[in-house]
């Protein structure tokens, strides 16, 4: 969202107001706002060293991000993500650039516009980021739901809406500068302050839409959801119906994604509340100071970048590529008890559990001396053929895996 709000009343009036900016400025176009803004013009004293701070600390952020992706790379791993946040910390390191240049050139209004833009843009990218990985969400806990035509076309609709309010968002911050028409500054700043309160709305969505999906788990559904052996694993071991993908526990994907998009909601939210008041531009308010605008704008993000770059994201929210059915993110691998996080839940009894690992001992060792005597004759000890005897052994649930083996590595019966 632009720092700058559109006057409602013609650039002449700036003079009356007796602004030592406003006479520095020749008359326009680009016209100087008439309304305080968010951060105020820079000066070299006091914004050249902060931008500089934060400039070196996006740096680092873009290199790291960027070595990730390499090195993931190099091994056939594919994690856009880290792609992407090289590419906001970049955006963010020409923003501040652009802002430095301000500071020395305070009455280039092109200079200003420039770095308007910039920091209206860069922030969109976490929230389309927060938003693919709430989709994941809810693809993992509802894989019929979630990968349906309809639920796909809401998300994309989502999408397309968020580049639609960053053109309208550049469009509108640009017009306002160039017109001096009191109507068109009017349904700017009305634009303005519908795009700010769209993406306050859109920086926040995440949160819900992850929270709703793990709090009301869908129903067990064996079929189109995973592969045969993945759905014997399962019933066996009455396993809740996570379509798991990424390392780590959900409950850590849950906090990582609802702590990052409450940051980034606070700093729309207050980046809104700002453009709805308006106050003049020699008489600004405490909430349009400078450390106001440099915490809730590139504070938070530097907060949200570090952690995910931290809490190795690129592992916790790694899908197999080309995924587009469900069961696609677990691959078809059932986790195995050693492997089960606080999301996967075994509900069988431990005693019982035992109690089954020794009866596979027992039977299988039995099994096992019986079958070069039932090679000879064909039949087994109870006078059942090859074919009948693991049959019977089929039906029993508990068994049903460890005959799989079996015939793997002795071969079928005729």
């Amino acid at each position: 969202m632009s720092n700058y709000t559109a006057p409602t009343s013609p650039p002449a009036a700036v003079a009356s107001q007796g602004s030592s900016l406003a006479a520095a400025v020749p008359p326009g176009p680009p016209y100087i706002p008439q309304t305080a803004q968010l951060g105020g013009v820079p000066t070299i004293p006091v914004d050249v060293p902060i931008c500089s701070v934060l400039l070196a600390l996006f740096a680092f952020g873009a290199a790291t991000n960027m070595t990730i992706f390499q090195l993931n790379r190099k091994h056939n791993y594919k994690f856009l993500f880290s792609g992407l946040l090289f590419g906001f910390c970049m955006a963010r390191i020409v923003a501040l650039s652009m802002r430095i240049v301000w500071s020395t050139r305070p009455h280039d209004l092109n200079v200003a516009i420039a770095a308007q833009i910039f920091t209206a843009a860069g922030v969109l990218l976490l929230f389309v980021t927060n938003l693919v990985f709430a989709q994941r969400m809810v693809r993992a806990y509802h894989p019929r739901f979630g990968w349906h035509a309809l639920t796909s076309t809401l998300f994309g609709a989502i999408f397309v809406s968020v580049v639609v309010v960053l053109v309208m968002v550049i469009t509108v911050t640009i017009q306002s500068f160039f017109t001096a028409n009191p109507n068109t500054r009017r349904i700017d700043r009305d634009v303005q302050l519908s795009c700010a309160t769209y993406l306050a709305f859109i920086a926040f969505l995440p949160v819900p839409i992850a929270l709703l999906a793990a709090t009301f788990p869908a129903a067990f559904e064996t079929t189109k959801m995973v592969q045969q052996q993945q759905q014997q694993q399962q019933r066996r071991l009455s396993l809740t119906p996570v379509d798991r993908f990424g390392q780590g526990g959900f409950r850590t994907k849950l906090a990582l994604l609802a702590f990052t998009a409450l940051l980034l909601t606070a700093g729309a939210v207050f980046r809104a509340a700002v453009a709805f008041q308006t106050r003049p531009i020699d008489n600004p308010a405490w909430y349009q100071s400078k450390p106001a605008y440099y915490l809730f704008n590139f504070g938070v993000e530097i907060v949200v970048v570090y952690t995910y770059v931290l809490s190795r994201f690129d592992r916790r929210f790694h899908v197999p590529d080309g995924s587009s059915a469900p069961g696609h993110y677990s691959s078809g691998a059932p986790p195995t008890p050693t492997e089960m996080s606080e999301d996967t839940v075994a509900v069988r009894p431990p005693t019982a559990k035992r109690q089954s690992v020794n009866s596979f001992g027992k039977r299988s060792s039995t099994w096992s001396r019986n079958k070069s005597r039932s090679r000879e004759r064909g039949t087994g000890e109870t006078g059942e053929t090859g074919s009948e005897r693991r049959d019977s052994v089929m039906r029993d649930a508990d068994l049903e895996w460890m005959a799989k083996a079996m015939r793997e590595l002795y071969g079928e019966d005729e």
